[in-house]
């Protein structure tokens, strides 16, 4: 059906109730030659009489009320449904998904989701925990957290976490066998634990700051891991030196099972970002997650 015959039929049922071209201009916030024209042209169209006409009085005829029992209960339930949709604003409903590395998940991700699905029990949030720089828009997710030096230029990126650190870190007992380096330099006389990198598949070069220099370095030792649990327990049990994120050691770090070394070498960097992409409307529950994972730090 076309949307003008559509409009034709409601304006035929507006003036069948009212029994009244008059009443009915008015309801409708249109002129009452219109409407006659508009019941000429589906009376026309059908070719049937739908309503009686005199100086005093509209009514349906025969025709006219078999096709007012007809589009009442259609148009009811068209209201209805668009009631339901106008709810779904107020009360968001919906499935969410989101890529996030595991430590974005766990560190940012994650509260806020917990606070989220109890405040609207109708929103459901799949995260898919992967450290690979995925495509969410050919992967159907509706966003993604990585850092924000790693989001590409068409998405929007939304701050979510405050900016990050490394550390290099390493056990009391290496540090009284091999001693402690000065400088990044220093760390090719050193054991130290690898990190391969799920993003591009090559070891982590450690990348440290200072004075506005900036400085890579390559190292080698006895174990490579592409979990940071696995390099942290490697540098727990006194085989090497790791680099890793501060809040990811600090725990080992408060127990005294590592220290820290090179701390005046590791600038803060840009923390984690939301990033989506550009929509004119988001839909209410991607919104609501959006608002609560906000960094306003």
């Amino acid at each position: 059906m076309k949307r003008e015959e559509l409009n034709d039929l409601a304006v035929f049922l507006a003036v069948a109730e009212a029994r009244s071209f008059t009443r009915a201009a008015a309801k409708l916030g249109t002129s009452q030659s219109a409407i006659s024209q508009i019941v000429k042209r589906l009376e026309t169209g059908m070719g049937i009489k739908l309503l009686t006409r005199n100086t005093r009085n509209v009514a349906p005829t025969e025709a006219g009320e078999q096709l007012v029992a007809t589009l009442r209960p259609a148009f009811d339930e068209i209201d209805a449904r668009l009631s339901a949709l106008s709810a779904l604003r107020e009360r968001p409903a919906g499935t969410v998904r989101i890529t996030s590395s595991r430590h974005a998940a766990e560190a940012i991700l994650w509260p806020a989701v917990s606070k989220l699905i109890r405040a609207y029990p109708d929103v459901t949030v799949e995260i898919s925990i992967d450290s690979h720089l995925t495509d969410i828009i050919g992967d159907r997710f509706d966003a993604g957290i990585r850092l924000g030096e790693q989001i590409e230029k068409d998405m929007i990126a939304v701050r979510i976490g405050p900016e990050l650190r490394m550390a290099v870190v390493g056990a009391p007992s290496y540090f009284a066998t091999h001693g402690r380096p000065g400088t990044p330099q220093e760390l090719t006389r050193h054991a130290c634990i690898n990190i391969r990198m799920q993003t591009r598949g090559g070891l982590y070069a450690w990348e440290f700051g200072k004075d506005g220099r900036d400085l890579n370095v390559r190292v080698e030792g006895p174990v490579i891991a592409n979990d940071v649990p696995m390099v942290l327990l490697a540098a727990a049990d006194g085989l090497g030196l790791a680099c890793v994120l501060e809040d990811q050691a600090q725990a080992l770090l408060e127990a005294g099972q590592l220290e820290r070394v090179l701390d005046d070498w590791c600038p803060p960097f840009a923390g984690y970002h939301l990033y989506y992409p550009d929509r004119r409307q988001l839909p209410p529950a991607f919104s609501l997650l959006v608002n609560a994972l906000r960094y306003r730090g």
